[in-house]
């Protein structure tokens, strides 16, 4: 399991309620790791955050570690 996915997983289980259902998986391609996150429908406003700010926080940990791997990243949030 990739260094990217275990951080987002690892930010994300203690903001939800339902820690069993969050759900990340990795889609790599040439220059850029999409990071796609799935959590249960009532905790989609916990990992959003008020006007996105929880979900901008989190991005930014992220692009901070890719880019200490020279990579390039980026979290969606699906519903």
């Amino acid at each position: 399991m990739s260094q990217l996915k275990e951080l987002v997983e690892f930010i994300v289980k203690p903001i939800v309620d339902s820690a069993e259902q969050v759900q990340v998986t990795e889609v790599t391609g040439e220059k850029t790791t999409v990071i796609e996150l799935r959590v249960a429908p009532e905790d989609l406003g916990k990992v959003i955050g008020k006007q996105g700010r929880t979900a901008k926080a989190i991005r930014s940990i992220l692009n901070a570690a890719a880019a200490k791997m020279k990579k390039r990243a980026v979290l969606e949030i699906l519903e």
